[in-house]
């Protein structure tokens, strides 16, 4: 039996985690390049595309959070992930809008649901900041190579050559969760035992984890563009290489700090730094204050969610607050592209930096609150 604690199980979880986390690393590609650059989609148009694709990973991950412990994991996770791949080698066979659509809302469904079982397995695990930081430096080192070559590969091949791509990560995450999908020892199962309702506490932190997905997923999703509109050119690509590599650094140094650092000060700190990053973006217009601002944005993002995914574990044991970490995370992301879209379509990115303060504020109410 794979356990969960074992190095075949945390390879089949990272690999699991980086499949259906696709969208933190692929989004300024995904909207920018591929949706706006290669199939002239409206900013509006590219971002309500993936808040469909998210809307849909969201649904399924509220409704599996739930039902974690009633369903197989392997199985669900397999067949998730390998829906997932069929819908995304189907959109490289149309440019329809409407088409596209309904295929990134199968996409999201299906990924989402499998999300649901990798994170509520990794919340079960005997330490699930480490194995979160784990698995996030996995997603990290992917960044590197997916934004480094993804550029490359839809210049080339147009927009379908990004749906190939995901296709071929779902279809290595399929594989991987039928052969080896871990399940939890007997003592981290918790099958039989009561489960009592979300305390006030965790509610409180998933809203903020969901206030700070959507800060990001709404400048994040547009970062690629902005760059470009500047006259930045080849340099965009390097600052998003740059990126990748210093989001390493984030889970590991999220894993190294988990008894150094307090939980409240990092959660209260993180969506703050957010808005400091926005505004240096979009305010602030020299290369240099962009670079910067943008290599640091995501690792932000995945420090902080390091340590509010360990707090929800612990105010959590039975496992269904970690499984809704889809759910937490993309319901802000399924906001953030389409609300960003309309604020720089109707108003410009000004409108952006503002939102982004205005809800970074509230975020760390949130987390303040429920850290006490």
């Amino acid at each position: 039996m794979v356990t969960v604690d074992s190095f075949k199980g945390r390879s089949v979880l990272l690999l699991a985690h980086i499949a259906g986390m696709i969208d933190m690393v692929a989004l300024p590609v995904w909207v920018g390049a591929a949706l706006i650059g290669q199939y002239r989609f409206s900013p509006q148009q590219a971002g309500g595309m993936v808040t469909i694709y998210l809307i849909g990973a969201v649904l399924a991950s509220v409704f599996f959070a739930s039902r974690f412990t009633r369903f197989s994991a392997r199985l669900i996770s397999s067949l998730g992930y390998g829906v997932a791949c069929l819908a995304f080698l189907a959109l490289t066979q149309t440019r329809d809008f409407a088409a596209m659509a309904v295929l990134h809302g199968v996409a999201g469904l299906a990924a989402g649901a499998a999300l649901s079982f990798t994170h509520g397995t990794i919340g079960r695990s005997p330490n699930p900041h480490r194995l979160f930081a784990i698995v996030g430096l996995g997603l990290c080192v992917s960044a590197i190579f997916f934004l480094g070559g993804s550029q490359e590969i839809i210049s080339k091949t147009g927009g379908s050559g990004l749906f190939v791509m995901f296709a071929a990560i779902m279809a290595l995450a399929t594989l991987a969760c039928a052969l080896g999908f871990p399940r939890l020892a007997a003592a981290q199962s918790g099958e039989t035992t009561a489960i009592a309702p979300l305390s006030r506490e965790t509610w409180l932190v998933i809203f903020g984890v969901i206030l700070m997905a959507l800060n990001q997923a709404m400048v994040f999703s547009y970062v690629e563009r902005i760059g470009f509109e500047r006259g930045y050119g080849d340099k965009v690509t390097a600052v998003l290489i740059a990126l990748g590599f210093v989001n390493l650094l984030s889970p590991i140094l999220a894993g190294v700090m988990q008894t150094r650092l307090p939980v409240r000060g990092v959660t209260i700190a993180g969506p703050l730094l957010q808005a400091v990053l926005t505004c240096l973006i979009i305010f602030v217009g020299t290369f240099l204050s962009y670079a910067f601002a943008t290599t640091l944005f995501i690792a932000v993002m995945i420090f902080t969610h390091t340590f509010a995914f360990g707090l929800l574990a612990k105010l959590d044991p039975s496992g269904r607050a970690a499984a809704a970490t889809a759910a937490t995370l993309m319901t802000g992301a399924a906001i953030g592209p389409i609300l960003g879209g309309v604020l720089i379509q109707q108003i410009g990115y000004p409108a952006v930096a503002v939102t982004v303060v205005i809800v970074g504020l509230m975020a760390s109410t949130l987390f303040a609150r429920a850290a006490k």
